[in-house]
């Protein structure tokens, strides 16, 4: 039996960034555009997810038989937001073959050798796939701006910076999807302290986390700044509220189908002559 939930506002505008957006009155337990329960969300994403299954193969198959184009999920959020999770449970739904995923964690000393959007390039999604970085290139204008760890007039020119890669990514073929996610302190808290009660999320639980909760301010000032500079029309942001986890799940699944269709995908020709092929089987 189909779900009587549904979306009252599609994903795409409700979520979209815009001039009005502010990090600091961004309700993180909030549903924007959709009308249902937990029950109910958690039902509507099993049936989007074979939409998406559904999409994704054929972007793969495209992809193996000469169309260039591709997706980049952007997943970027304070810890606990939920990007591993959003990975598990989204990408999850999908066949693995046609994924990258890509997790950023602190530069190496090969990479901090670099310009910062080197180790970005190298991780693009190949023609048909669908690619997943978990933070990303924005690292370098959040936690580098949070913590000083370059000179101001060095983060302030990433903006622009960034701003010209992803135009030249997008002209090349494949579409970004970037999804800032927002947990609340509450909220960050009591995950926190789930994985200090459990013996399997210790290793999850980072000491660096709870020092990080210091800084809450000037992050809502820095992912501000994202929003304002970096929403372009080419890769525009997704706001999504992440408290309630099911319904984050659900918005990005409709987000990546959203993208998927405005492909217009259709399954590849074969290169071969099907009724030959049938003959041939039969006699072998």
């Amino acid at each position: 039996m189909r779900t009587m939930a549904t979306w009252t506002t599609s994903a795409t505008l409700a979520l979209r960034a815009d001039a009005t957006t502010r990090v600091a009155d961004i309700d993180a337990r909030a549903k924007p555009g959709f009308h249902g329960r937990k029950s109910d969300g958690k039902q509507l994403l099993g049936e989007r997810g074979e939409v998406l299954a559904a999409l994704q193969e054929k972007l793969y198959a495209g992809g193996r038989s000469g169309d260039h184009r591709s997706i980049l999920l952007v997943l970027q959020g304070m810890d606990t937001a939920g990007k591993g999770g959003m990975v598990r449970h989204v990408i999850g739904m999908v066949d693995p073959q046609g994924v990258s995923h890509t997790a950023f964690g602190v530069p190496t000393d090969e990479e901090k050798r670099h310009p910062f959007l080197w180790r970005i390039e190298k991780a693009l999604p190949a023609a048909g796939q669908i690619g997943v970085f978990d933070r990303s290139h924005y690292e370098d204008v959040l936690v580098v701006r949070v913590h000083d760890l370059v000179p101001q007039e060095v983060w302030e020119q990433r903006y622009d910076e960034i701003n010209e890669f992803e135009k030249r990514v997008v002209e090349s073929g494949t579409t970004i999807v970037k999804v800032a996610m927002f947990v609340s302190l509450d909220e960050q808290k009591a995950r926190l302290a789930e994985r200090l009660e459990r013996e399997d999320k210790y290793w999850k639980y980072n000491p660096a986390d709870v020092t990080e909760r210091s800084y809450w301010p000037k992050y809502q000032e820095a992912y501000q700044a994202v929003l304002d500079r970096t929403d372009t029309e080419l890769a525009p942001w997704y706001v999504v509220p992440c408290d309630r986890k099911w319904f984050a799940h659900l918005a990005v699944t409709e987000l990546l189908i959203d993208a998927l269709e405005k492909f217009d995908l259709s399954w590849p020709p074969p290169d071969f002559d099907v009724e030959v092929e049938k003959k041939r089987l039969a006699q072998a």
